[in-house]
């Protein structure tokens, strides 16, 4: 006996941060690349101040589409997967923003939306991690896809200008970073995996689940996104010349002995300061915290790349 086929036609949401949309009819490419495949017509939703990504995401996932494609920048993903990670429905992206770190990490055309667009629709799936957050013990958690951060890479997100940005694209993030080099080391205190304690005078301290940023630095060598793993990199310029130390094992990939950086690797990870600190997640200033706790949540989000690419920032599992 023949059994039914499903016969049921695949529908995508797209969530769009308008403010980021300067260019391309991103909404058209979309809907053409659906239609020419039989698809539903798209769900469209776009982003407010008073809601990121979340209630539209929540939106899609209750609508039941196959795919949710977050259109704009490293904060729009992030608020948009917080909702879709967990529920098997695919996470695709369309970047729009200044740094589009994850984008740039899966190989994701950052300059070709109907590149992106149709990597998003048809492209390959992966299970990746990511990483849970709470801030000073708080309730509600948030996550994170690349990076976070307390101290020193925080204070540039938080004082980034958006007008620069818009004139000079991620070289405002440059500017930000030499208005704050100087600052005094904050002390604290590291626990992995719920080890002993680590002790140390630091500017800043991140978390990575992935590790490249503009201009192809690896400031996370080696960080893979879905290999279940947290990479910590702490930061302490010691001296006058101290900043090039940490410029200089950045570029040399981590290796060498210079204690301005240090690498570590966990499943979780807390992090305590005896002086509130900036906290940053995905480039979103969060304000300012003396606690920060991280858990992997190891491949719970299924996220949509470009086929026949061969990612660093990915492991290769063999497909179920």
């Amino acid at each position: 006996m023949t059994q039914p086929s499903d016969t049921r036609t695949k529908r995508a949401a797209l969530i769009i941060n308008p403010v980021k949309n300067t260019g391309a009819d991103i909404r058209a490419i979309v809907s053409e690349l659906c239609a020419a495949e039989g698809w539903d017509e798209v769900l469209y939703l776009e982003t407010s101040v008073d809601d990121p990504g979340r209630g539209q995401a929540q939106e899609a996932v209750d609508a039941g589409v196959d795919v949710v494609i977050a259109a704009g920048g490293d904060g729009t993903v992030r608020c948009v997967a917080e909702v879709v990670n967990g529920t098997g429905i695919a996470l695709g992206l369309i970047p729009l923003g200044t740094g589009n770190l994850l984008a740039r990490n899966l190989d994701i055309a950052v300059d070709d939306p109907e590149e992106a667009a149709k990597a998003a629709l048809f492209g390959t799936e992966r299970n990746v991690d990511v990483v849970h957050v709470t801030v000073d013990r708080a309730q509600d958690s948030h996550v994170f896809l690349v990076m976070a951060g307390l101290g020193f890479d925080a204070s540039i997100m938080a004082d980034t200008r958006d007008d620069l940005k818009d004139k000079v694209g991620w070289l405002a993030y440059v500017d930000a970073g030499i208005r704050n080099l100087s600052g005094k080391p904050a002390r604290t205190r590291i626990t992995l995996d719920g080890g002993e304690v680590i002790e140390r005078r630091l500017r800043s301290v991140m978390g990575g689940n992935c590790g490249k940023i503009m201009g192809g630095l690896e400031i996370f060598p080696g960080a893979k996104i879905d290999d279940g793993l947290l990479d910590i990199m702490t930061v302490a310029p010691t001296g006058r010349l101290g900043w090039l130390g940490v410029v200089g094992k950045l570029f040399a990939r981590g290796k060498g002995k210079d204690p301005s950086l240090e690498y570590f690797q966990c499943k979780e990870a807390e992090i305590q300061l005896d002086e509130p600190q900036e906290i940053q997640l995905d480039g979103d200033p969060l304000g300012k915290g003396t606690h920060m706790a991280l858990r992997v949540d190891a491949n719970s989000l299924r996220l949509r790349m470009p086929y026949g690419k061969k990612d660093p920032a990915v492991v290769t599992h063999p497909e179920p």
